[in-house]
């Protein structure tokens, strides 16, 4: 099947609705709970396989119901509830095929674990008529946000070049699911990125990729990625990212920068930086209208994680309440993100010229 894009941005929730939370983890503890709580959104009820860790956050985060199972979340959810799904991309296609039709859905990202299961996801939410989105929420991030405003205002000028570079210490044992998984980086990282310069660039071209381990981390698929993607011979869009630097602060990097025709700007990714405790996010920028380039701090309202969760489920929320407003993220076009990824497993697997 096709993967079509969908490009309109929701804003805020006409009105908020509960939530019913799949899956316990770590990133609902440090981002999904904590971004609804500060957004007054309430969270109806709370399942995962171990029940014990959902009464935990429950307690934590003022969950009056804990699921005894996935059929028991699906039949008692409050009938206006959005289901928030963060569980390991290989489970989405059981839960999505046991939820109730026509509901509202935020699907942790990625969407299936290849091009292939993504496609089946969307079907399989076209079948049950389910308004789906994929959480890939940096494009909600305030900083991101910020640096899409000044574009749209004509800060930069024409866009011609964007770059993203994370070179830092991730602490892979936190998520013990991703260990013996075959595909890591890109699938469950870099995709961030991909998303991201999808919805400012547009579609490319084509993708140039290699992913590579890391000694520190042998027992595990690569952690290490360069990714190319072409738009043609008059835009440079490049993402780079290893998470195997155990040198110090002084030495990592985590950005997104822009450059236009008129100025440049740069973005700091702080959640990269000792993660999970992370640093704040930045944004600045600066013009080349007046001669020496005269650099500008934005101030923002929040970080990545977890402010950048609320609009993701908002945008789902709004979605809900007007079919003509779909989340910028809904599954058609996270397929399409799911895309890049495969194509750029496949041109590292291909490898390069020979000279």
């Amino acid at each position: 099947m096709s993967c079509p894009a969908v490009t309109a941005y929701a804003t805020a929730p006409f009105r908020p609705r509960p939530i019913v939370s799949i899956g316990a983890g770590g990133i609902v503890h440090d981002a999904h709970l904590p971004a609804y709580r500060k957004a007054g959104f309430t969270v109806a009820g709370i399942y995962d396989l171990d029940r014990d860790k959902a009464g935990a956050l429950a307690r934590q985060f003022g969950i009056p119901r804990v699921y005894a199972s996935l059929a028991e979340a699906a039949a008692e959810a409050p009938a206006e509830a959005v289901f928030d799904i963060a569980v390991p991309a290989a489970a989405l296609a059981e839960i999505v095929a046991a939820l109730p039709e026509g509901r509202a859905v935020l699907l942790q990202k990625p969407l299936g674990e290849s091009r292939e299961e993504a496609e089946r996801l969307v079907a399989l939410c076209h079948q049950k008529h389910l308004r789906a989105a994929v959480n890939f929420q940096l494009r909600h991030a305030p900083n991101m946000l910020a640096a899409r405003a000044l574009l749209a205002g004509g800060a930069l000028g024409d866009l011609h070049a964007m770059e993203a570079r994370v070179n830092v210490y991730m602490p892979w044992h936190l998520w013990s699911f991703l260990l013996p998984h075959p595909r890591v980086e890109i699938l469950y990282h870099s995709i961030h990125y991909l998303d991201l310069f999808r919805s400012f660039l547009g579609e490319p071209r084509s993708v140039y990729a290699k992913t590579t381990r890391h000694p520190a981390a042998a027992e595990m698929s690569p952690t290490r990625s360069a990714i190319i993607l072409d738009y043609g011979d008059d835009v440079f869009a490049v993402i780079t990212a290893s998470h195997g630097n155990r040198s110090g602060r002084a030495q990592q990097e985590s950005f997104i920068r822009w450059e236009g025709t008129r100025g440049m700007m740069v973005a700091q990714m702080g959640v990269n930086l000792n993660y999970p405790a992370g640093e704040p996010d930045t944004l600045a920028y600066c013009t080349l209208d007046n001669g020496a380039p005269s650099w500008r701090t934005v101030a923002l309202a929040g970080n990545w994680f977890p402010d950048a969760f609320i609009g993701s489920m908002a945008s789902v929320m709004r979605w809900a309440d007007d079919s003509s407003q779909p989340a910028p993220t809904a599954v058609e076009d996270a397929c399409r993100t799911m895309a890049l990824v495969e194509a750029a497993y496949a041109s590292s697997a291909a490898g390069g010229r020979h000279v």
